[in-house]
């Protein structure tokens, strides 16, 4: 089972996969970008926000998305594979970027999926109050840097896009408690 956790920084996100990889050791984690060793220069050049073209941007996303589908979610489909990010944030980013088509980055993230979709997804939303007390207690990358409004509008963006794709997902309240955001994961992921 292919599983993605999404969501803007600071959401909450890698705290609970860390969790469920306490709790599951049969869980294989991975994150995007950065997954793969392709992924790590990606990371690098995405985060330090250094490309003046958003179509670039986009397009080293897809990049490390295919690598990433090919060395990490592929070979491990008999396994439940949980991903820190994956193709929900690269249309949200680009939608919030811009001049961009859903239905065409929808195909274009098929393209880099192979066409394999994740089984599940959990989206972390949360409120403008608490990603500013949030993001106030950590040092910004290149993204970040954006805005706080930037990253709420690529919060929306990524629930209108979700509404309109056929996958399992659920949505999650990111000022809940750490516990209880666990429970209803684990609990929706019937693991």
């Amino acid at each position: 089972m292919y599983i993605l956790f999404e969501g803007i920084d600071t959401c909450g996100k890698s705290t609970q996969i860390e969790l469920l990889a306490q709790q599951y050791p049969q869980v294989l984690t991975t994150h995007e970008p950065g997954g793969t060793a392709f992924g790590l220069k990606a990371r690098e050049i995405l985060l330090a926000d250094s490309l003046a073209s958003k179509r670039a941007e986009l397009l080293l996303f897809l990049a490390d998305r295919a690598e990433h589908y090919e060395e990490i979610i592929e070979p491990n489909k008999d396994k439940i594979v949980i991903s820190d990010r994956g193709f929900l944030s690269g249309i949200g980013y680009a939608l919030a970027n811009g001049d961009f088509d859903f239905k065409e980055l929808v195909t274009l993230n098929k393209f880099a999926l192979k066409n394999h979709f994740p089984d599940k997804i959990i989206l972390f939303v949360t409120t403008m109050e608490t990603l500013q007390q949030r993001t106030s207690e950590k040092e910004l990358d290149g993204i970040e840097l954006r805005g706080l409004e930037y990253l709420i509008n690529v919060q929306t963006k990524m629930q209108e896009s979700l509404r309109k794709l056929d996958i399992n997902y659920l949505e999650i309240d990111a000022r809940e408690s750490i516990e209880n955001i666990h429970q209803k994961i684990v609990s929706y992921l019937e693991l």
